[in-house]
């Protein structure tokens, strides 16, 4: 028998290296959390039959596991212990891990070992006769959701393996266009909400249509260009994001249409070394005033001024989402109410969990909604699209380049998704099986 450790950051990686070099046979002996990440005791030729992939009750067991998991862990938080070993383990696991421990897989039984080993440890008399420290109890405490922690996220990912296994080879076709949707780049969630709804389709083809037309309808969009509604007009955003030049682009076009008379620009950003010069260099080329945002002139006071214009532009500084004046800003946006129409300016570049902590960081001065940019340098266009149905943000315009005004135009629903399946087809290989089986693990951990 062959016996390897292995380290890693996180329990996913270390399972990745362990397929890796051992091969699929391999069997987990032991894990434990070590500083930087987690060591996992892998063994090959052991002796122990496989688990049985679960049956149709896959998705009821999984969902009481995660159940039972939250109350573990909120007994743990309150200090409370059930009666005996065995009911811990039900607890944490049931039915679905029972079965498999008495079907002898070496996983599901060193699981079971460590948490019977952990409670014993803990009930014995003598144990209890010493009443530990405050300092030892909250690291004991501590230790013990880490353990929870890292027991759970492996054993999503092997349970994501093996619900991607069974659709694998049950329902091929419906496991084909999970691929599909993956290889958009949406959420997890998201595609399992699309799923359900063909759910009754045999025909493979005609799924995926009504799949795309059903993501076409779910993306909120804007229908009325918002430089024809005239009023004042915010662009906010993370550094980079594209807001000064989406700026000039919708600028250029209403002074295209109906001249440089009618609009103005204002910038917020103060703290950029030359970043209202940019600003100002714009203005010139297009004849139209440009007014800084400053501690002498309130947001208020340059809206005041250009009382008279039918369209105003309004450029912010894009800052750390902990920084002061960062909410100073947005509490200063957030103070016009509606006189202010605030555009959300996200980089399709960026992935999800960037889009959606610029989306918490910006929410609060009142978002309307949000410029799709650097569409022409991005792998994938259904995080952002993800995150615009998630969050019920509408999308205002779609930015693809850096010509001025030409790279930019409203965004309809269609055009977002072809734009989407397109990027997706450009990108190479679908996803392969090992990273399926981690969307399905990501779809237990958010349950």
């Amino acid at each position: 028998m062959k016996v390897k450790r292995f380290f890693a950051a996180d329990m996913r990686q270390a399972m990745k290296l362990v397929r890796d070099e051992m091969g699929a046979d391999a069997s987990i002996i032991a894990n434990r959390r070590v500083a930087g990440g987690v060591e996992l005791t892998a063994a090959l030729d052991y002796e122990a039959p496989r688990v049985t992939p679960p049956t149709p009750g896959l998705d009821q067991e999984l969902k009481k596991t995660q159940e039972r998991i939250v109350k573990a862990r909120a007994q743990l938080g309150e200090g409370g212990q059930p009666a005996d070993g065995p009911q811990v383990n039900r607890q944490l696991f049931g039915e679905t891990m029972r079965q498999a421990v008495e079907q002898g897989s070496p996983v599901a039984q060193q699981l079971l070992a460590r948490l019977q080993n952990e409670h014993a440890t803990e009930t014995r008399p003598e144990t209890r006769a010493a009443a530990p420290q405050p300092d030892t109890a909250d690291t004991g405490i501590g230790a013990m959701r880490a353990e929870l922690a890292g027991l759970r996220e492996m054993l999503e990912t092997q349970l994501g393996n093996m619900a991607w296994g069974q659709i694998n080879q049950q329902r091929p076709h419906q496991a084909s266009l999970w691929r599909r949707l993956t290889q958009l780049g949406l959420p997890a969630e998201l595609s399992k909400q699309l799923m359900a709804k063909v759910a009754d389709v045999t025909d493979i083809r005609q799924a995926w249509r009504m799949l795309l037309a059903h993501l076409a309808h779910s993306i909120p969009v804007i229908r009325d260009e918002l430089i024809e509604q005239n009023g004042v007009i915010a662009l906010v955003g993370p550094t980079g994001a594209g807001k000064t030049t989406s700026l000039g682009k919708l600028a250029a076009r209403y002074v295209l249409k109906h001249g440089s008379q009618h609009v103005a620009l204002v910038t917020m950003d103060t703290f950029r070394i030359g970043a209202h010069e940019q600003l100002r260099t714009l203005g010139r080329i297009l004849n139209v005033p440009v007014r800084v945002v400053d501690e002498q002139n309130s947001l208020s006071d340059v809206l005041k001024e250009f009382s008279g214009k039918r369209m105003v532009l309004v450029d912010t500084a894009g800052m750390q989402g902990q920084d002061p004046q960062l909410r100073s800003q947005l509490s200063e946006l957030a103070a016009q109410g509606q006189r202010v129409r605030t555009l959300l300016v996200l980089a399709a570049t960026s992935q999800y969990q960037v889009l959606k902590s610029a989306y918490h960081h910006y929410k609060s001065c009142g978002l309307s909604g949000c410029i799709l940019t650097k569409i022409d340098e991005a792998a994938t266009l259904g995080e952002s699209l993800g995150l615009a149905m998630e969050q019920a943000l509408p999308v205002a315009y779609m930015a693809d380049g850096q010509r001025i005004p030409d790279d930019i135009c409203q965004a309809v629903g269609h055009k977002l998704v072809s734009r989407a399946v397109s990027m997706a087809s450009n990108a190479g290989e679908a996803p392969a099986d090992e990273a399926m089986g981690n969307v399905f693990a990501g779809i237990l951990h958010a349950g």
